[in-house]
């Protein structure tokens, strides 16, 4: 075996590790859903703008995406959905500022550990292509809309050289909406 051989199993053991803590996230909002323990900890906090902020902070990651999406939805019970979609997008965006900032991308490190070396330096240099270079901030705003973990939206758009100052008002826009679609959809079933 060689060195590189065996960062990526690591990297690939990480990686298997992140998905069991991410269906461990899902099942532990399907727990608080049906036991009613999400109502409870809504009403105890009272204010569904506070609730909901609080829970669009973890709307972005991978690992809390399952538990903030639910809580939400449960919080439209409550509330107005157009306040709901706008103080969680703010948490959101706060989740997603740290996501850019301070976390290394911990998710995205170990995909990208577990590819060999040549695969990374193709893909990472089909971003300086010329289509990819519009196309992967409009697929990483997308993403940051979509049910799909942040983490993915941020590594595109990182990759894309955006600046902070565009970063929080896609982010912004791009959370509430995917916010509001989730709870519209929700309501719609």
């Amino acid at each position: 075996y060689t060195i590189g051989h065996m960062k990526r199993s690591q990297a690939r053991r990480e990686l298997i590790k992140d998905f069991l803590l991410i269906c461990i996230g899902i099942a532990l909002a399907l727990f608080l859903s049906t036991s009613g323990m999400l109502d409870q900890m809504i009403s105890l906090i009272g204010n569904t703008a506070a609730a909901s902020f609080f829970a669009g902070i973890f709307f972005t990651s991978v690992f809390t995406l399952g538990p903030a999406s639910v809580t939400l939805v449960n919080i439209s019970e409550y509330g107005d959905p157009h306040t709901i979609a706008l103080w969680g997008a703010l948490g959101a965006v706060c989740g997603d500022l740290v996501l850019f900032f301070f976390i290394r991308d911990h998710f995205a490190e170990h995909i990208t550990k577990s590819l060999r070396p040549s695969r990374v330096r193709r893909i990472l240099a089909s971003f300086h292509l010329g289509f990819m270079k519009w196309l992967s901030p409009i697929l990483g705003a997308l993403i940051i809309a979509s049910p799909l973990p942040d983490e993915f939206g941020m590594a595109l758009l990182g990759m894309s050289k955006i600046r902070v100052a565009v970063l929080i008002p896609i982010a912004f826009a791009m959370n509430m909406l995917g916010i509001y679609g989730l709870i519209w959809f929700t309501n719609v079933l």
